[in-house]
């Protein structure tokens, strides 16, 4: 009898065993959530990558006085949908005194000339824009202030997040200044870019 018992619990262990299980459903938890947030904020930045100190041998009543270097000016930006251009400008706090020897003579910013390449701006002289004139950015606030527009980008939509080079080759004419007296002269030029609208 105990013989038959042990045989009953191994055959029914062997039917269990070979019984199909029932089938159970997947358990799913709720969906927890994460919030991603970015941000690419716009900016507009000017770099004198070569060529930020330029010097000059002036001869007098001379019309070619060339700088001693080229001046390299990398204009980067990232910018908001709608901006239509960036501008590029070289402009003087005062345009009758571009350069100055500290004793009241002085080297205007209609003698000075920037020609611009690979801009999209020819460049001319610093007093090509004044101040308040129509197209001329509200940075060039100083009343004196005179410019040019050294570069001009046309912003769509595959150049949103890009950047220009221009270089500028300067140049002094003395002959405005005839008499110019012997002595050092010096000048600050500001290089400022502009996105529009």
């Amino acid at each position: 009898m105990k013989n038959f018992r042990r045989l009953l619990v191994v055959a029914a262990g062997i039917a269990l065993a070979s019984m199909p299980r029932t089938a159970s459903a997947q358990v799913n938890s709720n969906a927890g959530t994460v919030t991603l947030n970015a941000t690419l904020a716009e900016s507009l930045t000017v770099s004198v990558t070569g060529g930020a100190t330029v010097n000059f041998t002036l001869a007098p009543n001379t019309a070619a006085n060339p700088g001693s270097t080229t001046s390299t000016i990398q204009t980067a930006w990232v910018l908001n949908t709608g901006r239509t251009k960036v501008a590029v400008w070289a402009w003087v706090a005062n345009g009758a005194a571009a350069l100055t020897d500290g004793a009241g003579d002085n080297i205007a910013a209609s003698q000075v000339t920037a020609t611009a390449a690979g801009s999209g701006s020819a460049g001319g002289a610093l007093n090509t824009s004044v101040s308040g004139g129509a197209g001329v950015p509200a940075f060039v606030t100083p009343a004196a202030a005179t410019g040019v527009q050294i570069g001009n980008v046309a912003i769509a939509a595959a150049n949103r997040a890009s950047s220009t080079t221009t270089t500028l080759t300067w140049n002094i004419s003395t002959t405005a200044t005839p008499q110019l007296p012997a002595a050092a002269y010096n000048g600050t030029v500001n290089i400022q870019a502009q996105a529009t609208p």
